[in-house]
């Protein structure tokens, strides 16, 4: 498969980065075994014409974000304002949202959340019972827009308090061979 890896993290003194970049850098170790890997560090700066050309060519889209704000940060909603080109990403249709020219093309988000688990969980909790896909709603609608299919998102949660990187990385190596590669060593 031909896997484009997206690092959408925006540095910040209080927020370097390490984690995302972890992250990023473990999915190319743990995909390039059976892939071809494309990615782009946003952050680093990027030329649309070759961001469309790594879509273009992708059979996978991975973007590994941190949440701010629940959302993304602004740097990777800019780099999709900018790259998201009508006539390559979708076109007018007869039925809203059913006009996307992305059909073989799947996605998956890597998300870094300071926020604990249980608080999507629980109904007393901050998000009242709503999933890390429910609050990223927009980000999901956008890519079904343009007609791409969504892989389950992978999370790590309470990045601040509770953080294992040795059971994050078993837990994203488990992720990444259930639903991209045959196997990882």
């Amino acid at each position: 498969m031909n896997i484009f890896l997206i690092n959408g993290h925006k540095y910040y003194p209080f927020s370097k980065g390490n984690l995302n970049k972890f992250i990023f850098n473990k999915i190319i170790e743990l995909c390039e075994i059976n892939n071809e890997i494309k990615s782009t560090i946003i952050e680093y700066g990027y030329e649309v014409s070759k961001e469309i050309e790594k879509f273009i060519w992708a059979d996978i889209i991975i973007y590994q974000t941190p949440v701010n704000w629940f959302s993304v940060p602004w740097s990777l909603k800019k780099y999709i304002d900018d790259v998201y080109k009508a006539g390559v990403f979708y076109k007018p249709a007869d039925k809203y949202g059913r006009g996307g020219l992305f059909n073989n093309k799947k996605y998956m988000l890597s998300l870094t959340c300071s926020t604990k688990k249980e608080e999507y969980e629980n109904t007393k909790g901050f998000f009242n019972i709503r999933t890390i896909d429910d609050i990223f709603i927009n980000f999901h609608k956008s890519h079904e827009y343009c007609a791409m299919e969504k892989i389950n998102t992978f999370a790590v949660y309470d990045i601040y308090n509770n953080l294992d990187i040795n059971e994050v990385e078993k837990k994203l190596k488990k992720h990444l061979e259930r639903y991209l590669t045959k196997k990882t060593n």
